[in-house]
C-alpha cells in the first residue's frame, strides 16, 4: 500500500460537520471611495478618532474597510495629528476634560495659584 492509498474503512475526520457552509465575512466598502465629498483632514480629529483603537493604535484595513490608497492618508494624517497633539500617541496621554475643568476652578478660585509677597 502506497502512502496515498487510504483502507476503505477509514472513520471521518472528527471536527469536520458535513453540509456546513463556511462563513465569508460581509464585504466591507471604503468610506471616503463611496463618499468622494469626504476629505481625509488632519486638522479634523473627530473623524480620524474612529479610525484608532482605544490604545491609541491606527486600525489596520481589514477592521476599518477602507482601501489601501485612503488608509496610506489615513495613517499620515492620524501621525501628522499625533504631532500636533491633536490625538494621543498612547493611552495614557488621553486628555480628561475633568480633570482640566477641575484645575481651571482651582485657578479661578484662587488656591492653586499664591501670590509671592515681597
Amino acid at each position: 500500500m502506497t502512502t496515498r492509498e487510504r483502507p476503505t474503512s477509514a472513520r471521518p475526520r472528527t471536527g469536520m460537520r458535513p453540509n456546513r457552509t463556511r462563513y465569508v465575512p460581509k464585504r466591507k466598502v471604503c468610506f471616503f471611495c463611496a463618499n468622494k465629498n469626504e476629505v481625509i483632514d488632519y486638522k479634523n480629529p473627530e473623524k480620524l478618532r474612529s479610525y484608532v483603537s482605544d490604545r491609541a493604535k491606527i486600525d489596520p484595513r481589514r477592521r476599518t474597510g477602507t482601501c489601501a490608497k485612503h488608509q496610506r492618508a489615513m495613517a499620515t494624517a492620524i501621525k501628522r495629528a499625533r504631532h500636533l497633539a491633536l490625538l494621543p500617541f498612547v493611552a495614557d496621554h488621553s486628555f480628561t476634560p475633568a480633570v482640566t475643568s477641575q484645575v481651571n476652578q482651582a485657578i479661578q478660585s484662587g488656591q492653586a495659584t499664591q501670590q509671592p509677597t515681597p
